[in-house]
């Protein structure tokens, strides 16, 4: 008696706490319906299925909290047992389900309490414990409410039934109740195409085309038109299908892409982009001219043509991963550098096209050896002036050279830009208009080409390049009204 006592007090004392969270799921389950709070994708339109029958002195009723979902989405199964048979110490309930719905890990409760001992299985979730069920409501409860979420996963079978039920076991046996139901559909994915912009087509030039599908699988095709002829397909990767299109004809082009319903999404087409294909662009021949008498400190000169023949685009001059200088283009193809090298031995000129509208760029290379500096040679200085500017405002900038009577020329560069050369006057000065494109703090340097038997030598000075008065001021480095005949850099004067 004084153990059945201890069993009553222990289940009143149970169910006024568990009455206490009845009321705060009562609040849970008004947000829900009021709309406050949706749980999954497209739980706004969830469709809950239930289910009751009656067999082993219990009632049951067994709810899906949405028997139509999408990919992605929770769903929560809810199975409440009310006893109508004598007391009976249930030990566990099994939740069946599809083996394509993922367990949410914690989520398995009893009267809105968590279960702290759960089996898992890809098939089921089961709650083991011990609660005690009577019809009388005293010595145990009568009223039992089991709840377990889970995901919705990508391999469902889409528009078709697929089975749940439960199996519960007691001290004394166990029944399970397959087909009981609710059964759940998983609805097709809903998707969408995008076409990423499409720029430069040129007629038997490869050009990406790229298309962002959601709601599709990985290895789903995606197909490629241009004004409703399909041009290839390619496969979704992590939600991105691409092909390499390579236009046959210049002209207009209509441009879309397209997914088609699969065994679990409904298909969907992108809007059409409508661009111009022009013909591609020629090619380009980069040609360095021979080097010969290459000596430290003293001027030789690179010549590097171009063909077809015209100017725009430059030619950068390197050594390994040494930029020389970024010379530009003359109307006969041809840039030109007066090259100054700074160590003795055999080096490697790279001469390289960076291409203009419609022609490619090329580069080319030539080795030469360089002897060492002359045991006769005189040493110069190069002193260079220059005032803080604006952009798009001329404005002088010279180098003294030392000693003044050296001749030669001085080339000035912003960066690794040439700006322009100036001849060294009498006086030893050189000196050339600038007017800045760039603002901010720039580096302009003065390089003395040496003349004779006097050596090369260079100054760079870091100036403050205040923007345009309407702003401007983004574009390439340098211009200049001085001559581009004869352009120069010094290594280590």
């Amino acid at each position: 008696m004084g153990v059945h006592l201890c069993v009553v007090e222990r289940e009143r004392l149970f169910m006024s706490a568990s009455s206490v969270r009845r009321v705060v799921s009562g609040v849970s389950a008004f947000a829900v319906a009021a709309g406050f709070a949706v749980v999954g994708i497209g739980v706004a339109n969830a469709a809950p299925g239930v289910s009751t029958w009656s067999a082993n002195g219990y009632n049951f009723t067994r709810t899906i909290s949405n028997v139509n979902p999408a990919e992605g989405e929770e769903i929560t199964s809810t199975t409440k047992l009310d006893r109508t048979g004598i007391l009976q110490y249930l030990k566990q309930v099994k939740d069946v389900h599809p083996s394509c719905l993922t367990y949410k890990a914690g989520s398995a409760t009893v009267d809105n309490v968590p279960v702290p001992d759960v089996a898992v299985d890809p098939a089921f979730a089961r709650a083991e414990g011990t609660w005690t069920m009577n019809s009388d409501g005293i010595s145990g409860k009568k009223s039992r409410t089991f709840e377990f979420t889970y995901i919705v996963g990508a391999d469902c079978e889409r528009g078709k039934d697929l089975n749940t039920s439960v199996h519960i076991g007691w001290s004394g046996g166990n029944a399970a109740y397959d087909s009981k139901g609710p059964n759940i559909n998983v609805q097709m994915n809903q998707s969408s195409t995008a076409l990423a912009p499409i720029s430069g087509a040129q007629v038997g030039e490869p050009t990406t085309l790229s298309a962002t599908v959601t709601g599709g699988a990985n290895g789903d095709p995606v197909d490629f038109f241009n004004a409703g002829n399909k041009i290839g397909s390619g496969a979704l990767n992590s939600g991105i299908a691409t092909y390499a299109w390579t236009p046959t004809t210049q002209g207009s082009a209509s441009i879309s892409a397209k997914f088609a319903d699969t065994t679990k999404a409904v298909g969907s087409q992108s809007a059409a982009q409508n661009m111009n294909v022009t013909q591609a662009d020629a090619s380009s021949t980069t040609t360095l001219a021979g080097i010969s008498g290459a000596q430290v400190g003293k001027s030789t000169t690179l010549k590097a043509t171009v063909s077809p023949k015209a100017a725009g685009g430059t030619v950068t001059f390197k050594i390994g991963s040494t930029t020389l200088a970024d010379v530009p283009v003359n109307g006969n193809g041809e840039a030109t550098y007066a090259w100054v090298p700074a160590v003795a031995g055999s080096q490697t000129i790279d001469a390289s096209f960076s291409g203009r509208d419609g022609v490619k760029p090329s580069s080319t290379s030539t080795a030469t050896t360089v002897a060492d500096k002359p045991a006769d040679i005189t040493e110069s200085k190069t002193s260079v002036s220059v005032d803080g500017g604006q952009v798009g405002v001329a404005q002088s900038i010279s180098a003294q050279i030392t000693p003044g009577t050296a001749g030669g020329d001085v080339t000035f560069k912003d960066g690794d830009t040439v700006i322009g050369t100036a001849k060294v006057d009498a006086n030893g000065k050189a000196t050339l208009n600038w007017t800045p494109t760039v603002a901010g703090q720039r580096t302009v340097k003065a390089e003395f080409s040496g003349s004779g038997n006097i050596a090369a030598s260079d100054e760079s000075i870091s100036v403050q390049v205040a923007p345009a008065a309407n702003g401007g001021g983004t574009g390439s480095a340098g211009s200049s009204t001085g001559s581009l005949g004869s352009l120069g850099n010094i290594f280590g004067s």
